[in-house]
This record gives structure tokens, C-alpha cells and sequence, in this order.
């Protein structure tokens, strides 16, 4: 895989099926190796181990994101994840399951701001003509 930006489908296994990772996921590839940035439905994640390794979030507010290293897509990527919902933390096994054929590149920051850009000035502009037809519809009925 190239360098760059790329987001992919991914489900979970495991645990209570109570949560849930953020689909599609984000992926940075460098030097051909590859990080996924996992967002939690809940903010009470704060520790994940990947082949043994120590992850914290990178993230204070909200729900928990970690970066964590992938090796291969094409198999499930085992983790434990610790979780302080409980009375105590408790470390959770699960498997996160890429759909490699929703592999894509991201979508450019500045393509979505334009994107944006578009909505709110197609939305502002039809706002502005049916304030102009009410406001004519307003002025015949008062010189009427």
C-alpha cells in the first residue's frame, strides 16, 4: 500500500456487544507501515495492548481514540481493550475485522471544506429567495 491517507470498513468482535469502533476507519500508511486510528463509542476506553504492546488515547475529550499499529488487513487484528465502566477496569477481548474492498483513499481536507463550502452557500442562497418572495408577497397584500 502507498503512503497516505486511506479509510476502510471495520467491525468489532467480541466483548458484551455493548461497543462499537467508528466505520469507516482511518488509516495512515507510512513507509509501509500502516496505523488505524480507532474511535470508541464510549469515552471509558483507556488503555488498548496490541501483540503485547501499550497503547494510551490520544485524545482527553470525548470518546476514546487510540493509534495503533496493523499489521495486515486481511486477517482480524486481536486487541484487549481496558475499560473503567465498571466498579474496576477491566481488560476486554476483541477483534477488529477490516472489509478490505471498502479500501480508499481519504477524502481530501480541503475537497470536504469546499464540499461545505457549496452546501452552505446553496442553502444561504435559497433562504435569501424566499425571504425576497415572502417579503414581496407581504408588500402586495399590505398596498392591496
Amino acid at each position: 500500500m502507498n503512503d497516505g491517507s486511506y479509510e476502510i470498513g471495520v467491525s468489532l468482535e467480541g466483548g458484551s456487544g455493548k461497543a462499537s469502533v467508528s466505520s469507516p476507519m482511518c488509516l495512515e500508511v507510512e513507509n509501509g507501515e500502516i496505523t488505524a486510528r480507532v474511535e470508541w463509542s464510549s469515552p471509558n476506553y483507556d488503555l488498548m495492548i496490541v501483540d503485547g504492546e501499550r497503547y494510551l488515547p490520544v485524545n482527553t475529550d470525548g470518546n476514546s481514540v487510540f493509534e495503533i499499529p496493523v499489521r495486515t488487513l486481511s486477517e482480524p487484528l486481536r486487541t484487549d481493550a481496558e475499560t473503567v465502566a465498571m466498579s474496576e477496569p477491566h481488560l476486554i477481548s476483541y477483534e477488529l475485522i477490516f472489509d478490505e474492498s471498502s479500501l480508499r483513499p481519504a477524502k481530501n481536507p480541503v475537497d470536504l471544506l469546499f464540499g461545505c463550502a457549496l452546501i452552505v452557500v446553496g442553502v444561504a442562497s435559497a433562504a435569501a429567495i424566499l425571504i425576497s418572495r415572502f417579503k414581496r408577497k407581504r408588500q402586495k397584500e399590505e398596498n392591496a
